[in-house]
């Protein structure tokens, strides 16, 4: 299941998606975050799985496209931080 944390605005779409069917909460995004966006933990949207999976903070949905502006993309930058530190490919961005 892909699970999409953030929101919609006139400016854009700012959402991080977690593919729940990939991720097997290693937490390797976290460290690398300098927005402090990511948590391990039960997963919400299936509160059956017993392993943990990553998830956005409740605090910073509101606030991706801020709180991720630094990392964000352009033609000369690597990809996302917390992309490229997922193994299992389980973190993408909308933007």
């Amino acid at each position: 299941m892909i699970a999409n944390y953030g929101y919609k605005d006139g400016s854009g779409d700012f959402f991080i998606a977690v593919d729940t069917d990939k991720c097997d909460g290693c937490g390797d995004c976290i460290p690398v975050c300098p927005g402090k966006v990511f948590a391990v933990g039960e997963d919400p949207h299936d509160p059956l799985r017993e392993e943990p999976v990553v998830t956005v903070v409740d605090e910073q949905r509101r606030k991706l496209k801020y709180t991720c502006s630094p990392c964000k993309p352009d033609r000369d930058r690597a990809p996302l931080p917390c992309v490229q530190a997922c193994e299992p490919l389980a973190l993408t961005h909308s933007w």
